[in-house]
């Protein structure tokens, strides 16, 4: 078993300055965390997400999306969702050129990767609940399935069905398969 350093907020945002671009860095209740850049199909699920859900937010006039944007969920924790819906109310409260965002987006969407565990998985749910987010989506592209988790519960939606989120984003629609397939040949 190794040792665990843990490190303030501070250390991290000095660290975040000397960034790696190959790699990801998140702090988890002072621990810090580096993971892999993700792969072309990892990003093109999260970019296919991402313009859908600027679309929608765009022309509804409802917030900001973003992707791979550091949020500082608590004094010792800032976790960076693949994508991230900053509803307008909170954009009246901070300073988009300025990371981390306090406080969590309304939603937060991670593409779980193979390597990502349960138990991480799920506490970054909980983090992401707790500070704050109304939604949270796990998108599990071998599974081909999307989780919405919210403080009403767990809804699994799977092909055919289309991912949307009545409470969150009444309206708002978008095909697993147009997500899924993004490994075709023009199936842009």
């Amino acid at each position: 078993m190794g040792a665990t350093t843990k490190l303030t907020f501070e250390d991290y945002e000095k660290l975040q300055g000397a960034a790696d671009e190959t790699a990801r860095y998140e702090l988890d209740e002072g621990e810090l965390l580096v993971t892999p850049s993700p792969t072309p199909y990892h990003n093109e699920i999260c970019y296919r997400i991402r313009r859908a859900l600027a679309d929608f937010s765009e022309a509804h006039q409802l917030g900001f999306v973003t992707g791979e944007t550091d949020f500082r969920l608590t004094p010792d924790t800032v976790r960076k969702p693949d994508v991230a819906f900053i509803g307008a109310d909170h954009l009246l409260r901070i300073d988009l050129e300025r990371s981390p965002v306090d406080g969590a987006p309304v939603l937060a969407v991670e593409v779980i990767s193979p390597g990502n565990s349960a138990e991480d998985t799920l506490k970054k749910i909980h983090q992401y609940l707790r500070s704050g987010a109304r939604s949270v989506w796990t998108v599990y592209p071998s599974l081909r399935l999307v989780e919405i988790h919210s403080k009403d519960g767990v809804r699994e939606i799977e092909e055919p069905e289309a991912l949307s989120d009545e409470t969150l984003l009444p309206g708002f629609s978008l095909s697993l398969s147009y997500i899924f397939d993004a490994k075709k040949p023009g199936s842009r």
